[in-house]
């Protein structure tokens, strides 16, 4: 369970790619001599970084490696950031905190893997997924039940927004503007 008075206090939820966003698998090949890099995304966690976009927060993709399908996926949810950080993600997400002008302990960081530890040190809220290694389940504030890439980011969603107290008015709102009159 997330502290309300630290759910309110979150104004970037920072979230690892691989093996957070993603199962954590790559399917590697070559198409034409070109090499071809592609990753799972659950349908489920775009539509949670939606609504804490909604919510007004603002939604920042770190990765370690680059790679076509992460940036391509950051762009079609798109996300405040996008930040490729060459495995040194405590400087990259640093520089989107002073870009935004946000500080640390108003800082969620979901995370899976020890280059993560860095960032979840200093997040004011720390989440790790389900099948994060036992380091970064030892700094987590937050463990989501779901694995990494199978609807863990929408599961930190629900409980983040429900915590601050907005979740049937985020939820209500993104109905709305998409025409459903049921939504109250």
């Amino acid at each position: 369970m997330i502290e309300p008075a630290l759910a309110r206090r979150i104004r970037l939820v920072g979230i690892d790619v691989d093996g957070t966003l993603t199962d954590g698998g790559l399917y590697i090949g070559a198409h034409a001599g070109e090499k071809i890099e592609l990753k799972r995304f659950d349908i489920q966690d775009g539509m949670g970084i939606k609504l804490l976009q909604a919510a007004g927060l603002k939604v920042a993709l770190v990765t370690g490696r680059g790679g076509e399908a992460a940036r391509l996926r950051a762009e079609e949810l798109r996300v405040d950031e996008f930040v490729v950080s060459g495995g040194h993600k405590l400087p990259a997400l640093e520089t989107v905190l002073e870009k935004h002008g946000v500080a640390w302990d108003e800082t969620c960081f979901v995370g899976d893997d020890l280059i993560d530890i860095p960032v979840m040190k200093r997040a004011a809220l720390p989440v790790a997924v389900a099948n994060a290694v036992a380091e970064v389940k030892a700094c987590a504030r937050f463990t989501t039940a779901a694995p990494g890439g199978h609807g863990a980011v929408r599961e930190l969603t629900e409980a983040l927004l429900r915590a601050r107290g907005c979740w049937d008015t985020t939820v209500g709102t993104y109905l709305r503007e998409r025409g459903d009159d049921a939504a109250g």
